[in-house]
């Protein structure tokens, strides 16, 4: 071998070993760079710099939310392995320097204890936790019981309301540090409650309640430090607990006159939903300015500053206690974070017609609503309005309600007369025509086009519309069944009854008028004997009664069979009825006994056909 060969040799040999040392450099840095974009892509999927990411769970111990981008912590554990000799080992060095200061500041740090805070303004007592940094616990400064105690409104005090989750960490299981916060604050001025979680790469969430001194709202703030977040769910899993007894036997409809709805107001009007299974609502278009709960006599919302795309989602939440309880919800609100915080206003709102209405958020139509298609959630709504604002109207000169909504029935009865006046003309009219068409209907029993053609010249002869009864009857009706619709809606639901006596033995307007708890009748009265319900049954029978006498076209049997039928059913219905509204069924009824005495006074019923007297109509001899 020659020289040259020698050296050719050696300088191929020096070039394979070059070049398998660079393939092995670049198959290394290729490697590592996927590891480094395939821990960066599984970071991304599962969080973000603007996400929680929750940490790893050992069996049966809840670890605490991390905050922020779980990549700083990913590129970490990657090594470069393009560094070599001194460097490496420089930068593995500097690496578990830094893990090991880590893990003693993490070891440090302080031990965040469970603990509560009581708040109380003058219109409520609200207990925050700092387990979730949520509402545990509201209590209304009304609707006090007999004993004077005010009552709890959530209905699940351990699951509470407004936990938070951002992305896919849930802090409702996090301890916030509550710092030197008090355990009991008075609030005299303006207050303010603030949480703080802080996760290992010290970021943080911020989550404070801002309370005033005579305010129906809460104000919340969540506040991102070190992290922005891009969506959150708001969960209300504790319920919302009815504030009046519910009488636990079984009776005829007496669940119907307590209240358990989840409620919204998507812009245009006021939902309020009653549901057996889970329901979702606004997902796909339409916004919401509040949404929540309510109960017979109070609500609670989250109230956003404007109207946001939200979609809510509520399940049936069942209360064990009482079989009769309707029972309650639990609600998550969901949404994008559009901000560095998010913000809202937790209301609790007794349903005082004049003040919630005064907040300029539509909340009035949660005590009383109508159909939107119609309109009726506008005009009804404001019909029911001015009925509450007489009967308030007419207490503030004789404190009694009672009183007040004798005088009312009798403005909405005297308001209806006219209409009431004219149906009783169109039945009168019918009625005298009664002889004939009695003689019309036998002589042309077998001919059916004959039978219509003579009615019909009947009816031109003597000048009556044959579409009276609709015009003239059910017409009149139809205006006046709104006025009382809404007197019984007022009555039924509004909180200015509640305790309120009236006289003799009814003692609370909003409550069956129960004299001896000591009998009652299973299904009809469980709660007790009541007497109005009795009177209402009297008034009823001699109120239909008259109004049948004369009736133009009805059967004598139907007539019996109505005149006690009617009485019966009244009986049913107000025996659990609030003893308000029972009485002014009771006074409308003597209205209608004397509308109908003084309009028909002097009136001679009319007798029946000449042709026909003595005769039995079915067994009359057709004649051809």
């Amino acid at each position: 071998m020659n020289k040259n060969t020698v050296i050719g040799s050696i300088l191929i040999a020096v070039i394979v070993i070059w070049w398998m040392t660079m393939s092995s450099n670049n198959a290394k840095q290729q490697a590592a760079s996927q590891a480094k974009e395939k821990a960066a892509a599984a970071v991304a999927k599962d969080s973000s710099s603007d996400q929680l990411v929750l940490a790893d769970k050992a069996p049966e111990i809840k670890a605490a939310p991390v905050l922020g981008d779980a990549a700083d912590s990913a590129s970490a554990v990657v090594v470069d392995s393009v560094a070599s000799g001194s460097a490496a080992v420089a930068a593995a060095t500097a690496a578990a320097d830094s893990s090991a200061a880590d893990s003693t500041a993490n070891s440090a740090a302080p031990v965040v204890e469970p603990r509560a805070v009581t708040v109380e303004t003058d219109k409520f007592v609200m207990t925050l936790t700092n387990k979730g940094g949520k509402i545990q616990s509201v209590v209304v400064k009304a609707l006090a019981d007999s004993a004077g105690k005010f009552p709890e409104l959530i209905q699940d005090t351990a699951l509470g309301a407004l936990d938070l989750k951002l992305g896919q960490a849930d802090l409702s299981e996090a301890l916030f540090d509550l710092g030197d916060t008090p355990d009991y604050i008075k609030v005299e001025n303006d207050a303010t409650v603030k949480f703080v979680f802080s996760d290992k790469s010290g970021k943080q969430v911020v989550r404070s309640y801002g309370f005033t001194k005579d305010g129906v709202s809460v104000r919340q703030v969540n506040r991102f430090v070190g992290f922005r977040p891009t969506d959150y769910e708001l969960s209300w899993k504790g319920g919302m607990k009815e504030t009046e007894v519910i009488p636990k036997g079984k009776s005829f409809g007496g669940a119907s006159y307590f209240f358990s709805e989840l409620i919204f107001n998507n812009t245009y009007t006021v939902e309020r939903e009653t549901f057996s299974e889970s329901k979702t609502f606004n997902k796909d278009e339409g916004r919401i300015v509040w949404a929540g709960l309510r109960r017979k006599y109070v609500a609670m919302a989250v109230q956003f500053d404007e109207a946001l795309p939200v979609t809510l989602a509520a399940k049936p939440m069942k209360v064990e206690e009482n079989e009769k309880d309707p029972g309650t919800y639990k609600l998550a609100l969901t949404d994008e974070i559009r901000g560095d915080s998010l913000g809202y206003d937790f209301m609790v709102l007794p349903l005082q017609w004049q003040e919630v209405e005064a907040l300029g958020k539509g909340y009035e139509k949660v005590i009383v609503s109508g159909w939107s298609w119609c309109g009726a959630d506008v005009w009804f709504v404001w019909i029911c309005k001015i009925l509450l604002k007489l009967l308030n109207f007419f207490y503030s000169i004789i404190p009694n309600y009672g009183i007040a909504i004798i005088i009312v029935t009798f403005i909405v009865r005297g308001f209806t007369t006219p209409f009431t006046v004219k149906q009783l003309k169109s039945t009168r009219a019918m009625s005298k025509l009664k002889p004939q068409l009695d003689e019309i209907n036998v002589k042309y029993r077998s001919d059916p086009q004959k039978k219509q053609a003579a009615i019909m010249e009947l009816y031109a002869k003597n000048g009556v519309n044959p579409l009276a009864s609709c015009t003239g009857g059910c017409l009149p009706m139809l205006i006046q069944m709104p006025i009382f619709m809404g007197l019984f809606f007022v009555l039924g639901r509004a909180i200015e009854l509640r305790g309120m006596p009236a006289f003799l033995w009814i003692t609370d307007l909003s409550q069956s008028d129960v004299v001896w708890s000591g009998f009652s009748i299973p299904f009809v009265m469980p709660s007790g004997l009541a007497i109005l319900p009795w009177i209402m049954v009297v008034t009823t029978y001699f109120q239909t009664k008259v109004t049948m006498t004369g009736s133009a076209g009805m059967d004598p049997a139907q007539q019996k069979m109505m005149t006690w039928m009617m009485p019966a059913m009244m009986f049913f219905f107000s025996a659990v009825m609030p003893s308000g509204l029972v009485l002014y069924w009771i006074v409308s009824n003597f209205w209608s006994i004397a509308q109908y005495k003084i309009i028909n006074r002097g009136v001679v019923p009319a007798a029946g056909s000449s042709k026909l007297n003595g005769k039995n109509v079915q067994d009359a001899k057709i004649v051809k």
